[in-house]
């Protein structure tokens, strides 16, 4: 068993609450089913959001799903670079894992898809 980063990213309309934690959540459960992930591979979780993100911590949504209250997460700012993407929330998940790490799948949603192409389905 070895220890996998799976990334994704998502994008919300606007800085409220609930399409914050509405976003986070469906992100980080895409990434959990499309890795065939069960809750005890779960390493730790890092969020990060750009700052204009501040209505809420997206790991409130992570900590939120049924079975995830244990997991460690754990949120922050993206650097502010001018031309950024904005209101971005970026998740890395560290996973025990035997999936090589060329067959994770990484996973993009919303305005994010722009981020990583050569990465999204």
């Amino acid at each position: 068993m070895t220890v996998r980063g799976v990334r994704g990213a998502t994008t919300v309309n606007q800085d409220e609450e609930q399409d914050v934690l509405m976003a986070t959540e469906i992100l980080v459960k895409a990434m959990a089913v499309e890795n065939n992930l069960k809750t005890d591979d779960i390493v730790s979780v890092l969020i990060s959001t750009t700052v204009d993100v501040q209505s809420a911590f997206p790991a409130k949504a992570v900590r939120s799903i049924e079975g995830w209250t244990y997991v460690p997460v754990m949120c922050m700012h993206e650097m502010d670079v001018e031309g950024g993407m904005p209101r971005c929330i970026r998740v890395l998940m560290h996973v025990n894992s035997e999936i090589p790490q060329r067959d994770v799948k990484h996973i993009y949603q919303n305005e994010a898809v722009k981020l990583r192409p050569d990465l999204t389905n």
